[in-house]
């Protein structure tokens, strides 16, 4: 199959892998053997768009049930992705993370903290690190059974601990959904449980007390 691409600014790297690919350019067709791999070189133009700041907004794009479609996904019920946001009760960043929470892994300047991205990021990873060993013994116990129709999965209980603290979450594990806790704006627990199950987060290991 053969499409016509008619690109005029901006370089770009296309990788192809395929058993026959043929490119055509003016009168000439370029046929690609089997199983090579080619980097092809093209300009694409595009029209004149206000700038934008990448690292600012991160969309949940990713929809997969990986680590990066849970933290793309949490990070959006969070701040939309927000790198600098701040909200009204002074938790900031793409996670929301209180000042509290950063001084545990280490981080003091929270100026330093909104302005960097790449920050803000480890220590993410780091925090679900820290709630997998705070929460270790119950995630062993209670992952696999339903407690109020949910579905109890590790990353249901991660993403909880984000919301509420690791302690919050042992309350209502061991109460089966009686102890439940609900934040300023109205997120449960149990809400956080059922709209964050099923991803697969393994590649993280527990950690004690882990610091940049």
């Amino acid at each position: 199959m053969r499409r016509w691409i008619s690109f005029t600014s901006h370089l770009a790297i296309l990788t192809v892998f395929a058993s026959f690919v043929s490119f055509e350019t003016g009168n000439e067709t370029f046929e690609v053997p089997e199983n090579l791999k080619v980097h092809v070189a093209f300009e694409v133009r595009f029209p004149a768009v206000a700038a934008i700041d990448l690292p600012e907004i991160s969309y949940p794009i990713f929809l997969d049930r990986s680590f990066m479609g849970f933290k793309e996904a949490l990070a959006f019920k969070e701040s939309q992705g927000r790198y600098r946001v701040v909200n009204t009760l002074g938790y900031m960043g793409k996670y929301q993370f209180g000042a509290n929470t950063l001084k545990l892994m280490g981080v003091y300047d929270t100026e330093h903290f909104l302005a960097n991205p790449a920050l803000q990021e480890q220590i993410f990873q780091l925090n679900v690190a820290r709630n997998k060993w705070i929460l270790r013994r119950d995630i062993k116990r209670f992952v696999g059974k339903r407690i109020n129709g949910i579905n109890i999965t590790e990353s249901g209980i991660v993403a909880a601990a984000h919301l509420s603290g690791a302690g919050n979450v042992k309350k209502y594990l061991r109460s089966y959904g009686r102890e439940d806790f609900s934040d300023a704006y109205g997120s449960t627990i149990a809400y956080y449980m059922r709209k964050f199950e099923g991803y697969d987060i393994s590649i993280i290991d527990a950690k004690r007390n882990p610091k940049i």
